[in-house]
């Protein structure tokens, strides 16, 4: 057992991914294996398309997704024909999506599946209800590129993170970046704001005073004007209500002054939007991030063969990153042998085929044949 460890505490999982191809549909089929090994009954969901055979933008293999007997499906009724598991209908949720209502199906044999979920927070959570009422022991989201917000803790219990060479060519790139969106997602909580208090924001920020007096940011007001302004001398915490941006703080970070103490917090990591040159400035500012909830990073996945033709050593990457994180990195890959991977080679074949096509494709169309002036 390689996740199982790691993943059996949790009621509720989401996987998500640091860019397309980064192996968390693997990731995904290794759960169901494991955790259907002990007894547990599963709830799967997406918030995008997965279980296709062939990638529809690298034209390269996919892993189709494998359930049991007895698991739980939440996905678009228009990807019902793609499954060939023999199923019954027992939900409709109502949500509404490209490909139709998502409907909850019980897998009546065994077999691969399609799923395509909702894509709003507040619709996931309360899918995984759905999911508890008719009998599941464990609801687990699949993730979609970029989507980071289904981590935060009112989707999921834990997440995994999943990442590898398809992030880039550049092994210190995907260990860096890697890195730094663990960081951010496990951020220490705050305690300058009660649940209360930040469940009645109505406005943008909540600002702490150092008397312990609590101050709305009046809605004509930004955050950088507020603490320039003598008005608000003495802010030792902020809370921001919606997502911490590289935009909203830049005006703060031109101020050119120093906010030793300050307390920055948002109300999980999913919120954080800022790139890492922003993070060292805001601590060189003397200005600290948290969180009012944690996240859970159960593991970091890496996945050392790129959709693109290439590949990163694989006990370098894994070594280097469990260097650079405080949680556990797996290979989920690391007992599957190379030369039994066929696709990887039908893989490879596609992707020059692709780069060959491109480069004898005719662009003459493309700019016309006039002589440029």
């Amino acid at each position: 057992m390689l996740l199982l460890p790691l993943i059996e505490s949790y009621r509720s999982l989401s996987i998500i991914g640091m860019c397309k191809n980064a192996g968390k549909t693997t990731v995904l089929n290794r759960m169901i294996e494991e955790m259907q090994a002990t007894g547990k009954t599963l709830g799967l969901t997406s918030i995008g398309r997965d279980g296709e055979s062939v990638d529809v933008v690298t034209r390269t293999h996919k892993p189709g997704i494998y359930v049991r007997e007895g698991t739980l499906i939440a996905t678009a009724f228009e990807m019902l024909k793609y499954c060939d598991i023999s199923r019954e209908i027992v939900e409709t949720t109502g949500f509404p999506t490209p490909l139709g209502e998502v409907v909850i199906v019980r897998a009546r044999s065994d077999g691969n599946v399609q799923l395509a979920g909702p894509s709003i927070t507040a619709q996931l959570a309360k899918l995984s209800g759905m999911f508890f009422s008719l009998g599941a022991d464990v609801a687990i989201v699949d993730g979609a590129l970029s989507r980071k917000t289904l981590c935060a803790p009112a989707v999921s219990e834990a997440t995994v993170l999943c990442t590898g060479a398809s992030y880039s060519r550049d092994i210190n790139t995907v260990i860096d970046d890697t890195a730094f969106a663990t960081l951010l997602l496990t951020l220490p909580e705050q305690a300058d704001f009660t649940e209360e208090e930040r469940a009645a924001c109505t406005g943008k920020a909540l600002l702490r005073m150092e008397d312990g007096s609590l101050r709305p940011l009046p809605q004509e007001m930004t955050l950088a004007d507020a603490l320039r302004s003598p008005a608000y001398a003495g802010v030792r915490a902020v809370y921001v209500a919606g997502a911490v941006t590289d935009a909203l703080l830049k005006p703060v970070l031109m101020a050119g002054k120093r906010f030793d103490g300050l307390s920055l917090s948002a109300e999980d990591g999913s919120k954080l939007l800022i790139r890492r040159d922003t993070f060292d400035k805001l601590a060189l500012r003397g200005i600290s991030l948290a969180v009012a909830r944690a996240t859970r990073v159960a593991a970091i996945t890496v996945n050392p063969f790129s959709a693109y033709g290439f590949d990163l050593d694989k006990d370098e990457l894994r070594g280097r990153m469990q260097e650079r994180v405080n949680v556990p990195v797996l290979n989920v890959l690391e007992d599957v042998r190379l030369e039994d991977m066929a696709w990887r080679a039908e893989d490879k074949a596609r992707i020059a085929a692709r780069e060959e096509e491109e480069k004898n494709a005719d662009h003459s169309h493309c700019c016309g044949n006039e002589e440029i002036q």
